[in-house]
């Protein structure tokens, strides 16, 4: 079972990462690139390998977003993802393909590539990064996205990327994609609007920076009463009728009994958390 939270941790911030990974986040993802001054990367990149070692920490719940393939720091930070066995890398500037297999081949094949396509290249080269080996999901950048393209702040210049990767992600038959971040810390509302809109478009997990988004993140995520009671509706309905059927005054076909079982199956999966 995949995250629905992703939290991010600075690497230089080791009195951060157990907190972090006790605040309810499907997975915390240990910061190498973006929250780390340049003068800090050696000491936070030694920081993340000597907490990895000690925590005991399931792999499956941490994730090291290194520094870009072209930065000079990228060749270090492979080296200590192979040295402490690290099975999770988030590969920023994700552009081409190419960066998934040079990024596998210079730590070990069992690593899982998290792709963050962020800028209009990327985003335009994102079917090839989906089925390039080794990806597990593609995460995206929204706000370096809007940087790239200079965008107004008006959501509706999200809806084409968000549409194509959650595309492409869903052809290459990888898990839904991730949304990007919430910078609105102080507006909780914020996050619950990003996040409902990223879900509009397939994303099944976001992208938090603070762990008091996690739990809205983590709420929203979950089916409400009201929609498992829906689904018990069409399933009961479906069951007992060998034709077409109505529920709630609308016809109930194999997509919407598709739709009911996945919200079953999403409630039935939250029991097991």
């Amino acid at each position: 079972m995949l995250p629905v939270s992703y939290l991010f941790v600075p690497g230089n911030r080791p009195e951060r990462f157990a907190k972090a990974l006790a605040a309810g986040a499907g997975a915390i993802i240990l910061d190498l690139e973006d929250a780390v001054a340049p003068a800090d990367k050696v000491a936070a990149r030694q920081a993340i390998a000597a907490w990895v070692c000690r925590a005991g920490i399931a792999p499956e719940r941490l994730v090291v977003r290194i520094n870009d393939t072209l930065s000079p720091w990228y060749a270090d930070d492979l080296a200590m993802i192979r040295a402490v066995g690290i099975k999770q890398v988030m590969l920023p500037k994700t552009e081409f393909a190419e960066q998934v297999k040079m990024t596998i081949a210079d730590t070990a094949a069992d690593v899982l590539i998290l792709p963050l396509v962020e800028t209009a290249r990327g985003i335009n080269n994102v079917e090839p990064i989906a089925l390039a080996d080794g990806v597990q999901r593609i995460a995206f950048g929204t706000l370096d996205y809007a940087a790239d393209l200079n965008l107004s702040g008006d959501e509706r210049g999200l809806i084409y990327p968000y549409s194509k990767i959650a595309i492409a992600s869903r052809s290459a038959e990888l898990a839904p994609p991730i949304a990007g971040v919430t910078p609105n810390l102080d507006d909780l509302a914020r996050t619950e609007s990003d996040f409902a809109f990223a879900r509009a478009f397939g994303c099944t997990a976001k992208l938090c920076i603070h762990p008091k988004q996690v739990e809205v993140v983590e709420r929203l995520s979950r089916p409400s009463e009201q929609e498992v009671a829906w689904a018990e509706r069409v399933l009961a309905a479906a069951e007992n009728s060998s034709g077409a059927v109505q529920v709630d005054g609308k016809m109930v076909d194999r997509p919407v009994v598709l739709k009911a079982e996945a919200i079953i199956a999403r409630r039935k999966t939250e029991k097991l958390r």
